[in-house]
């Protein structure tokens, strides 16, 4: 199986993989898929993601990984550096490989100038034309005019409080804080117009390629507040050279006055994700992110 014949015949993957016909090296995965590195018969590569067994299925929720290619496609229609989908099967997905390599300072200048180009292409409306996921989890994407407070309130932050209650990942105290801000966010006055974004913009969702321009893998694809993705940046240590990727983008696309004191706010969604979908590891980081937004809210 060439690269040719395998986007020609994408639904034969699984069973080349099976027999064995195709060279599959494990490469690291995350918590909810296994990837692997296939070298095809011209000696060509690709990068290919299968359900781990999350939660105990044995199958990926209906749309799991179509979910993933419409969000690489409509990214990279913007122009973003996103990997090229070859196959998208109900059980899994196959993209172009992109060789890893090591971050540097002017990757990351181009990756600033990248996100801001991305973001100016713009979204029709908050959410998206596919049923998402983050994570293992669902993402209620219907798509919404907004206000963006009432959107990130209702579509974003409750439903991952709601999980991580139900499972004790929170506890009293934290769950109260963030519905503080549930109850401040539909009044709160931001008139931006929906951004075209990734989605699950933190660190290990940027891809270092070696040949020096970085690459967004993984998305949780959707129209968002552009600022959501830069935040998330910063999450779990921060991307290298963050300040280099953020005054890159704000040359290109300069940020709204006070965003610095807003990012706790936007992480919040991701956070609540991470407890929901994780549990209470990440308790102290729900605290500290809904303590700072509460303090200038």
């Amino acid at each position: 199986m060439d690269q040719a014949y395998l986007r020609a015949h994408p639904e034969h993957l699984p069973t080349f993989l099976t027999h064995q016909r195709i060279r599959e090296t494990p490469v690291g995965g995350g918590s909810v898929s296994s990837a692997s590195r296939l070298t095809l018969d011209d000696g060509t590569s690709v990068f290919a993601k299968s359900w781990r067994g999350s939660g105990g299925s044995e199958k990926p929720p209906p749309g799991f990984f179509a979910a993933e290619s419409s969000g690489l496609t409509w990214l990279r229609e913007a122009g973003a550096p996103v990997p090229e989908v070859i196959v998208t099967l109900p059980t899994m997905i196959a993209t172009e490989w992109i060789e890893p390599g090591e971050p540097t300072r002017a990757a990351a200048e181009q990756l600033g100038r990248d996100l801001a180009e991305l973001h100016r292409s713009g979204a029709e409306t908050f959410g998206a034309a596919w049923n998402g996921y983050i994570g293992p989890l669902e993402l209620d994407n219907t798509p919404s005019p907004g206000p963006w407070g009432q959107w990130f309130a209702e579509r974003r932050l409750l439903p991952y409080l709601k999980i991580s209650a139900d499972r004790g990942a929170l506890t009293s105290a934290e769950i109260t804080l963030v519905e503080r801000i549930l109850k401040i966010l539909p009044s709160y006055a931001d008139t931006e117009a929906p951004s075209r974004t990734h989605g699950d913009l933190w660190p290990g969702n940027v891809l270092w390629a070696a040949d020096g321009r970085a690459r967004l893998v993984d998305p949780a694809a959707q129209g968002g507040h552009r600022e959501t993705d830069l935040a998330e940046l910063a999450l779990f240590g921060g991307v290298p050279y963050l300040s280099t990727i953020l005054s890159a983008y704000g040359e290109s696309c300069p940020l709204a006055d006070g965003w610095q004191e807003r990012v706790p706010l936007h992480q919040l969604h991701l956070l609540l994700v991470h407890t929901a979908a994780f549990g209470g590891g990440y308790r102290a980081d729900v605290r500290a992110a809904a303590l700072s937004t509460l303090r200038w809210m």
